[in-house]
């Protein structure tokens, strides 16, 4: 072989060697964070209503089984449930079920006022500045959903549309517990 064709050994600097590094590191950072079979705590975070009111998980939420749902209106997915989500939030709001729909940083704020306006959204809707986003572990896909009991721990997190008879066993369960 001439020297021109002889191939060098790689030294570890292969970019395909980066791209799988950085893939684990995902994995590791999402199921560690969130691989929590109910002990991680929901993150002390205040919300802003689309009247301007704020609430935060600390003071307002504290004792209350409570849905935070990451959204857009851009997002397919996320339309495609907020009925079902409507329908959730009625069954289970007689029992003492909280909601929030956050709107992601990069929605318009009149295009989410609109569409929680024509569509009569019965929960509480907030406009995210992209800080609440990240205290929830840096949120970025929607819809993401995460459900969190009396206690303030996280039961669940859902990224994508939830099955909605699993979501309503977990709430059942949480809302009839001491």
């Amino acid at each position: 072989m001439s020297p021109a064709t002889q191939q060098t050994p790689s030294r570890g600097k292969s970019p395909l060697r980066y791209i799988a590094m950085a893939v684990v590191a995902g994995v590791i950072a999402c199921t560690g964070y969130f691989a929590f079979g109910g002990q991680q705590r929901a993150p002390d975070a205040t919300f802003t209503l689309l009247s301007g009111q704020k609430i935060s998980t600390s003071a307002d939420l504290k004792g209350k089984v409570y849905l935070v749902n990451f959204w857009a209106t851009s997002c397919e997915t996320c339309m495609k449930e907020m009925p079902e989500m409507i329908n959730t939030y009625n069954r289970f709001k007689g029992r003492g079920l909280e909601f929030v729909a956050v709107a992601m940083s990069y929605d318009a704020p009149m295009y989410v006022t609109n569409y929680a306006q024509t569509r009569n959204l019965p929960f509480k809707v907030a406009m995210d500045d992209g800080s609440v986003a990240k205290q929830f572990g840096n949120v970025q896909l929607t819809p993401t959903t995460f459900v969190i009991d009396k206690n303030g721990k996280i039961l669940k997190r859902y990224v994508g549309e939830p099955t909605f008879a699993e979501l309503d066993a977990l709430l059942d369960k949480a809302l009839n517990a001491v």
